[in-house]
């Protein structure tokens, strides 16, 4: 088969001016030529297409694919994510990974939450902040984590995202309302273990490969400087036996509430009662061999790269031949 591969390419970016922060959820060539290798090990035939402008250049100039590997993050928006599968669904071009509707939803962190909490997943209270006046609404009890809604690989998650009082908290939202032109989620804080769940499959098929606890030095958030320092700052350990079946169970639920497809990855954390609870949802989830997540925690269960991007493959196959 003829893959078209779609990927936002961070030098592309570096090289027209964009800032490292707002490329920061880009991938390098590296991450690129390993999925390009992986699949032509499957015996399928690649075509690098690059970012959503190239995308469209490409389909206006007549190229088609019997399939495009889409790991596309998108540049502006809260719909971002969702820019290439909806192209593509336009063309009727089948692609890995889910639609737009489970790519807008899950980054948007809030209706995220209201979708799984409805499906009978934990989740801890929160509240959106979309201007400083809500403020006043807000009734949660301190402390409290304040982030932005719709970002991803921890942007705009610092040491001041904790906040204790009502001065601290109104600073913070101030910020992200001001830096990142969008709401705030504010929620009660979740004192306990952080843990990330892969998630291979789709729908009655999905199943949950495993997780890793993410232990962060001197109790830091898991911000995108902690991720891209990751060896510096973390310790990943595989799931200890009595949290596995607890982890994978909510994973699941979340992932299934979401309809998403194929792969990514459920962030999870326990409350002060030692309940798991749900963060939020990655059905992009980063693909580097080596440094990302879903590969990490995947090598801890003995899911070695080509294996995991075989599964992925399998998953996307079936579904689209339903």
């Amino acid at each position: 088969m003829k893959i078209g591969l779609t990927f936002d390419l961070r030098s592309w970016y570096i090289d027209r001016g964009y800032s490292m922060d707002e490329t920061a959820e880009f991938d390098k060539q590296e991450t690129v030529d390993a999925l390009e290798n992986s699949l032509k090990l499957m015996g399928h035939e690649t075509e690098p297409i690059g970012n959503t402008f190239q995308l469209i250049e490409a389909l206006a100039s007549g190229k088609r694919w019997g399939m495009v590997f889409n790991i596309a993050e998108g540049l502006y928006g809260d719909g971002r994510e969702s820019v290439v599968p909806a192209i593509l669904d336009q063309y009727k071009i089948p692609y890995v990974f889910s639609g737009p509707v489970t790519m807008g939803l899950s980054l948007n962190k809030h209706f995220a939450k209201l979708v799984v909490a409805a499906a009978g997943v934990p989740v801890s209270p929160g509240c959106l902040m979309t201007e400083l006046k809500d403020l006043d609404k807000c009734n949660l009890k301190y402390p409290l984590f304040v982030k932005p809604v719709s970002e991803g690989t921890g942007k705009g998650i610092t040491e001041k995202s904790l906040v204790n009082s009502s001065g601290e908290l109104k600073t913070m939202v101030e910020w992200i309302l001001k830096e990142f032109k969008q709401p705030a989620l504010v929620e009660e804080y979740l004192p306990g273990r952080e843990f990330t769940v892969g998630i291979a499959g789709s729908g009655d098929d999905a199943v949950a490969i495993g997780g890793m606890e993410v232990i962060c030095a001197n109790n830091l958030p898991y911000s995108v400087e902690v991720k891209e320092n990751y060896l510096d700052y973390c310790k990943y350990t595989p799931l200890d036996a009595d949290i596995i079946d607890e982890c994978k169970s909510v994973a699941l639920h979340a992932w299934k509430a979401l309809d998403a497809v194929d792969a990514g990855r459920v962030d999870l954390r326990a409350d002060r009662n030692g309940k798991i609870c749900f963060i939020e949802a990655n059905p992009l989830a980063g693909l580097n061999p080596i440094h990302s997540d879903l590969p990490i925690l995947s090598r801890m269960y003995g899911i070695e790269y080509q294996t995991l991007m075989e599964m992925i493959m399998k998953s996307a196959i079936k579904r689209i031949k339903k």
